[in-house]
């Protein structure tokens, strides 16, 4: 793989006709460097050349409208389950060809460990946005946010709110740590919100990046521009970049500042968001003492976290924030815990169970950082900033000047207030560990991080858990409370989930646009619509009421229920005859529920209620007679009732009142994978001077077509 690592744009692979050499620096080139004149990026262990990795003469621009225009239409012509159903497939394939990415994935310095989390991780995102599509989005191409609101007395005039997805291309900037993850963690809910994207691997681990993506690419899956891959620098990206494009950024602050100042984000309208450095906490609660579960949970979890991905992880814990009077069992716990199960050396080598970092230039940075610790007050209590004996792909040992290697390092500080302490992070193998003396104090070292991504906490004390939390919560994107309940199923403090929020305040980036279908919405506009229920029930797919009816009343006509999907449309409705409660009926479904509560049976008490004027039919007698009024009995395209959404009970029913009910068919949903759908009923219940009675949501599962006779 030593030759020029191709980009995948315009619907093909490209490389350039001729490039230098010059060696990799720092894999931090989004907005330019040595990457334009040629980059050789090296195996992490070894030190042998990888790749090649150049985008001279590449046309980004050209790359950026393929994605504007052919991967706009392409995707645009699905709905949201269809972009779902895709991504399980993308899935799948990957999962099939997971082998050939563990193996490329060992020579950026991952362990079969690093590389589960990477690799498996990413699919599991691909999985999961697949799932949460289907079953919380509409299978449709506009998603309808929020409630009604009413505009007029009549009826005539109403307000929703819609997302629609964004013009533009989703260009994500990538770090190195995670190329794979990483990458699909942003692809899936563009994907799925319909947006193309063009992703920028960091180039010591592009070609990682640039196996996943030629796997994809092979198997058809991809609609035409949906995703293009750039594997070098991108100097002048921003220059082309407009309203409706968005940028997710994952690497330093720095980079990040320098990127958002630019004229395209400041006054240009493009959408940028970011995930940079985070000095994470974690917290040894006050209870959690020696020989606790929380104890040994808090130490396993410190020691897993400083040593996978050698400790390359935006999530990885930076500061120990424990008791005073634990540090030193802490320390001891740690060392004993690195001593008896960490292996530093090349992951292709039997028992590795750390590599090294991403790149001998990465390795030279993190040393550094070390230093700065150490000289603002970190004592080294636990390993050297010396060379370590590393086990070599052969499965000897000694010293590697080729490889990127480091060994684990904890650093205890005296004075918890010491600047570098909560501002100086180490990209790898490294936390600092400080003691505190209250609650109240570990608070402030928490927050002294200026923003983080997670802080975990490690406590059985429910009120240690909330005044920590409460205190915490608003530095951090996530918390982690581990005791020894969920020490055995916890996904530990540095594994985000693709259904959570990923992303932190302040100086962890600002956002939380990541995690969830609020990911999806990151890359769709939401628009307030105002106009009549005839016009929002065609833009929305959501039967309004106000808008046209098909009612079924006569002898002779198809009743809803005798529709399958393909025949059922928007606005098909039941309109009932009315049934009278009597005081009989009351008691009898009493009796026959147990339910017997006072203001069903019991006038005197009834009456003396604010909400009744005397006994009172049950909400749920109403409704289970409302079913009775709108079902078509005999078998047919209808399979079953899947529940009941939004039930409100509005005016009391008593005795000689009736009630009748509209059913009308509000939203029609079919599953891509099966012979049936979804189909959304407005429950209208009235009483006989046209009252609201109650109003809900009735769900049933309905066939695609109707069976054969």
């Amino acid at each position: 793989m030593s030759g020029m690592l191709p980009s995948y744009v315009n619907g093909e692979w490209w490389v350039p006709d001729a490039a230098g050499g010059a060696d990799v620096a720092d894999g931090s080139d989004a907005s330019g460097g040595a990457g334009t004149q040629g980059t050789a990026v090296r195996d992490a262990s070894t030190g042998e050349v990888v790749a090649r990795v150049s985008t001279e003469g590449l046309d980004l621009g050209a790359a950026l409208e393929y994605a504007r225009t052919v991967g706009q239409r392409s995707l645009g012509a699905l709905t949201f389950h269809q972009r779902a159903v895709l991504l399980k497939q993308m899935a799948l394939v990957l999962t099939e060809r997971k082998a050939e990415l563990y193996e490329i994935s060992s020579r950026t310095g991952a362990t079969k460990q690093d590389s589960w989390v990477d690799i498996d991780g990413g699919i599991g995102v691909l999985f999961t946005y697949s799932s949460k599509g289907r079953r919380e989005l509409p299978n449709s191409q506009v998603y309808v946010d929020g409630g009604v609101e009413q505009l007029s007395k009549d009826g005539s005039f109403l307000g929703r709110h819609i997302y629609t997805r964004l013009p533009g291309v989703a260009v994500q900037i990538n770090a190195f740590n995670f190329p794979v993850w990483g990458s699909l963690e942003k692809f899936a809910p563009a994907f799925l919100a319909g947006v193309p994207t063009l992703v920028k691997p960091a180039t010591p681990s592009g070609y990682l990046a640039e196996a996943f993506v030629r796997i994809l690419v092979e198997s058809g899956l991809l609609p035409d521009g949906s995703l293009q891959l750039v594997s070098g620098s991108v100097p002048d990206l921003f220059e082309h970049l407009r309203l409706g494009d968005l940028v997710a950024f994952t690497g330093s602050a720095s980079t990040a500042e320098r990127l958002r100042a630019n004229d395209s984000v400041q006054t240009g309208g493009v959408r940028f968001t970011s995930e940079t450095d985070s000095i994470n906490a974690s917290v040894l609660g006050p209870d959690a003492v020696e020989g606790t579960p929380e104890f040994d949970a808090y130490v396993k979890q410190l020691v897993t976290e400083m040593t996978t991905k050698a400790g390359q992880k935006c999530t990885a814990i930076r500061r120990a924030v424990v008791p005073e009077a634990s540090v030193d069992a802490v320390i001891e716990a740690a060392r004993a815990r690195i001593e008896s199960r960490v292996v530093v050396g090349d992951p292709r080598a039997e028992g590795v169970t750390m590599g090294p970092l991403a790149s001998i230039a990465q390795r030279d940075e993190v040393l550094r950082q070390v230093r700065r610790l150490a000289d603002a007050g970190g004592e080294i209590v636990i390993g050297s900033t010396d060379a370590p004996t590393v086990t070599l792909a052969d499965g000897s040992t000694g010293a590697s000047a080729e490889g990127a290697f480091v060994e684990p390092v904890m650093l205890r500080f005296a004075d918890a207030a010491s600047p570098a302490l909560h501002d100086v992070e180490a990209f790898g193998p490294v936390t600092s560990i400080v003691g505190y003396s209250s609650v109240d104090e570990a608070v402030q070292l928490v927050a002294r991080g200026g923003g983080s991504l997670v802080t975990s906490v490690a406590t059985h004390d429910p009120a240690v858990a909330v005044a920590l939390a409460s205190g915490i919560a608003a530095y951090n994107g996530r918390l982690l409370l581990l005791d020894r309940d969920d020490a055995r199923t916890s996904t530990g403090h540095g594994s985000p989930l693709p259904n959570l929020v990923h992303g932190g305040p302040g100086r962890a980036g600002g956002g939380e646009e990541l995690g969830g279908i609020r990911a999806v919405l990151h890359h769709m506009q939401r628009t307030a619509v105002q106009g009549s229920p005839e016009m929002l029930t065609a833009l929305t797919g959501v039967w309004h009421a106000g808008a046209e009816s098909t009612p079924y009343a006569a002898a002779g006509e198809v009743h809803p229920f005798r529709k399958s999907l393909a025949e059922l449309r928007i606005g098909d409705q039941v309109v009932s005859g009315s049934r009278t409660v009597t005081l009989e009926d009351i008691e009898t479904f009493a009796h026959f529920t147990g339910d017997t509560f006072y203001a069903h049976m019991d006038e005197t008490a009834a009456a003396a209620n604010p909400f009744f004027p005397g006994r009172v039919a049950h909400g749920y007698l109403l409704v289970s007679w409302a079913a009775g009024l709108f079902v078509d009995a005999a078998p047919g395209p209808v399979l079953a009732n899947s529940g009941l959404e939004n039930l409100r009970f509005v005016t009391p029913v008593s005795p000689g009142d009736s009630v009748r009910v509209e059913l009308t068919a509000k939203q029609i949903t079919p599953r891509e994978t099966d012979e049936y759908g979804e189909v959304r009923w407005d429950a209208v219940l009235k009483n006989q001077h046209d009252e609201l009675v109650a109003s809900y949501d009735v769900l049933t599962l309905v066939a695609k077509e109707q069976a054969a006779a």
